[in-house]
């Protein structure tokens, strides 16, 4: 069974950089369709960026185009957020996701099958 780890959450200034990790253990995250959802305090869960398995393909919400990149590392299986110029609204709880099909998207945190426990980001001076 899929299990996902967060990890390199943490204080950030705006307009600085930061990159989270999400590793993965008990099954090939290449095989997966992998998220990152985040949720700030009082507010839904909200889809921040998505990679496709089945065509490489990657899907980014608005407020993040041009900022956040989502990467995977096959041979440490393991998927990143790069997040620069980062924003005050970014910040919250980042959650990695991951499901096996194909049509899980940024609109729904509850069809993946898998995620983790989360990671902290606070962007502020």
């Amino acid at each position: 069974q899929l299990q996902l780890v967060e990890s390199g959450g943490g204080l950030v200034q705006p307009g600085g950089s930061l990159r989270l990790s999400c590793a993965a253990s008990g099954a090939t995250l290449d095989d997966y369709t992998i998220a990152w959802f985040r949720q700030a305090p009082g507010k839904e869960r909200e889809g921040v960026s998505l990679s496709r398995e089945s065509d490489g393909g990657t899907d980014y919400a608005d407020s993040v185009k041009g900022r956040f990149t989502i990467a995977r590392d096959s041979a440490k299986n393991t998927a990143y957020l790069q997040m620069n110029s980062p924003k005050p609204e970014d910040t919250g709880v980042y959650y990695c996701e991951a499901d096996y099909s194909p049509f899980c998207d940024l609109f729904n945190w509850r069809a993946f099958g898998s995620w983790g426990q989360g990671t902290q980001v606070t962007v502020a001076s």
